[in-house]
């Protein structure tokens, strides 16, 4: 997002998140940007970790957000926890959860721990996403199944939930993402791109639904 050495900002109300450019359409927070440097390592127990969660949700100046996107590390630990437990405590809420795996059966075991582990915290598992599915050529956008592929389809289907879609690798998205550029208006017709959108409209789709429940 081009957000590399960045620094929050203090405010009255609290920390003001970064923002992706002057529109402040999309603001990011994260504790890189609180480190000294991006070489720097977070070498912390639960109890800190769990501050610190409590601190990004409750501390910030969110302002008024029509999404609160939460990128959780894999696994089952404390995080998650934490941020679940902090995220009701300020009354807020939460729409689901999405699955991210990759096809390669190691992956989806561990993923399939993730459902089960949203299941026993009754959050709802909006659905399932498979991601470095393929590989598109930057040349002429075909997509090749360099790693196997429909692990994560095969998942949905099992634990009968909802199968948002393939995203496969393209290397002119993390490109962009470095560089700070719009990989959806630089390459529209990218496979990536397209399915990214596809499944960010389902999740729109499914937020408005369950705001009207």
């Amino acid at each position: 997002m081009g957000l590399e050495g960045k620094e929050v900002m203090q405010s009255s109300a609290g920390w003001v998140p970064v923002y992706t450019d002057d529109t402040k359409s999309l603001g990011v927070m994260s504790l890189a940007f609180l480190l000294p440097s991006n070489e720097d390592a977070v070498v912390w127990r639960g109890p800190k970790k769990n501050a610190m969660i409590k601190q990004l949700l409750g501390d910030v100046v969110w302002g008024s957000v029509d999404y609160l996107i939460i990128d959780t590390p894999p696994g089952t630990s404390d995080e998650q926890i934490s941020t679940i437990e902090q995220l009701r405590s300020e009354g807020a809420n939460i729409n689901g959860a999405l699955i991210v795996t990759t096809p390669q059966k190691v992956s989806v075991t561990d993923v399939r721990k993730e459902i089960s582990f949203c299941h026993k915290l009754q959050v709802k598992v909006i659905g399932v996403i498979e991601n470095m599915s393929g590989f598109v050529c930057p040349c002429c956008e075909e997509v090749t199944n360099i790693f196997s592929k429909g692990g994560g389809e095969a998942l949905a289907e099992e634990k009968d939930l909802p199968f948002l879609g393939c995203i496969p690798l393209d290397p002119r998205v993390a490109q962009g993402e470095d560089a700070g550029v719009s990989v959806i208006a630089a390459h529209p017709n990218s496979p990536a791109v397209k399915a990214v959108l596809d499944i960010t409209q389902y999740v729109i789709s499914h937020s408005s639904k369950s705001e009207g429940q």
